[in-house]
C-alpha cells in the first residue's frame, strides 16, 4: 500500500465547514492524522488486487473503513469506557479537546464514513451497486451485530469472571468484524464472488482473535513506551483475557493456530496472496 497516498486520500474527505464548527473538525484531523498500522485500508486495497480490481477504485472504501476504526478508538478512549490517556504515543481525543468534542468528532467521523463510501468519487469509481453493498456491508460489521455488540459485551464483562466462549464471541465481534468489513469491501469493489467473499472473511476472522490475543499478551509483556498505550489497563479494570484464561504459552500456540487457518483460507484465490500470508504472520508476530 503506498502509504502517503493512502493517507493525502484520507485526510481529503475531511470536510470544510463553518468557523464555528471547527473545533469538532479539529478533534477528527487530530485522531485520523495520528497514524497507526493501518491494518484495515491494508487489507481492502490487498484484496480488492486480489480479486483483479485496483487500489484506486478501492481507495474510498479503504478510507471508510479507517474513519470507522479511528471513531472507535476516540470512543473506547473516554472516562465512560477504557478511560485511557494515551493512544499512538500522543494524548488521546478527550485530553486534548474534552470529552463533548471527543464525542462529536467520533460521531463525526462514523457518519463522515458512509458519505465516503457513497460519495461522487466513489460512484464514479466503482458504481452505485457495489458502492450499496460495500455500505450495507460497513454498517452490519460495524453495528449492533457486529463492534458495537462486541464492545456491549466488553462493557458487561467488567469486573467478571467472564468464560472464554463469551470472550470469543466478544472479540469476534469487537475486533474481528471490522477487518472483516475491510476484506469484504475490498472483495465488492473488485466484483468477488461469494465463495472469495466468504474467505475473505474466513481470513479476517482469524486473524481478527489472533490479533486480539496478541494484543492482550503484549498488554502484559510490553511497555507504554513501545505500544504507545497505557499498558497493564486490562489487569487495573480486573477484564478477563486470553492470557488470564490461558496463560502466555497456551495463547501463542492458539494465535499461531489461527494465523495457519487465515493463510489456508487464502487458497479459494487464484491471484498472488504472498503479501497477505506475510501480513497474517507479520500480526502473529508483533511486538506493539
Amino acid at each position: 500500500m503506498d502509504m502517503q497516498k493512502f493517507e493525502k486520500e484520507l485526510l481529503s474527505y475531511i470536510p470544510n465547514v463553518r468557523e464555528e464548527m471547527k473545533t469538532v473538525v479539529s478533534s477528527i484531523e487530530y485522531s485520523l492524522s495520528a497514524g497507526g498500522k493501518r491494518i484495515r485500508p491494508f487489507l481492502t486495497l490487498e484484496f480488492a488486487k486480489l480479486c483483479g480490481g485496483s487500489e484506486e477504485n478501492a481507495m474510498p472504501f479503504a478510507c471508510a473503513v479507517e474513519m470507522i476504526h479511528t471513531y472507535s478508538l476516540i470512543h473506547d478512549d473516554l472516562p465512560c469506557m477504557d478511560n485511557d490517556d494515551l493512544r499512538r504515543g500522543k494524548p488521546t481525543n478527550h485530553k486534548v479537546f474534552g470529552e463533548a468534542v471527543a464525542l462529536l468528532g467520533g460521531d463525526g467521523l462514523l457518519t463522515l464514513a458512509f458519505e465516503t463510501v457513497l460519495s461522487e468519487r466513489a460512484v464514479e469509481l466503482n458504481g452505485y451497486e457495489k458502492c450499496v453493498k460495500a455500505g450495507r456491508a460497513l454498517a452490519k460489521y460495524a453495528g449492533v451485530n457486529g463492534m458495537i455488540g462486541g464492545q456491549m459485551i466488553d462493557l458487561e464483562s467488567e469486573e467478571k469472571a467472564v468464560p472464554l466462549e463469551i470472550l470469543q464471541v466478544m472479540d469476534e465481534n469487537k475486533t474481528g468484524a471490522l477487518i472483516a468489513s475491510a476484506c469484504v469491501m475490498g472483495c465488492i469493489s473488485a466484483g468477488a464472488s461469494d465463495e472469495q467473499i466468504k474467505a475473505a472473511k474466513n481470513y479476517a476472522m482469524d486473524i481478527g482473535i489472533a490479533f486480539q490475543i496478541v494484543d492482550d499478551m503484549l498488554d502484559v509483556t510490553s511497555d507504554t513506551a513501545t505500544l504507545g498505550k497505557t499498558v497493564g489497563s486490562d489487569r487495573e479494570n480486573n477484564k478477563s483475557t486470553y492470557v488470564s484464561l490461558l496463560g502466555l504459552d497456551e495463547c501463542r500456540r492458539i494465535s499461531i493456530e489461527l494465523t495457519e487457518k487465515a493463510v489456508e483460507s487464502l487458497k479459494a484465490f487464484e491471484g498472488d496472496t504472498e503479501e497477505l500470508k506475510k501480513f497474517a504472520y507479520y500480526l502473529c508476530d508483533r511486538k506493539k
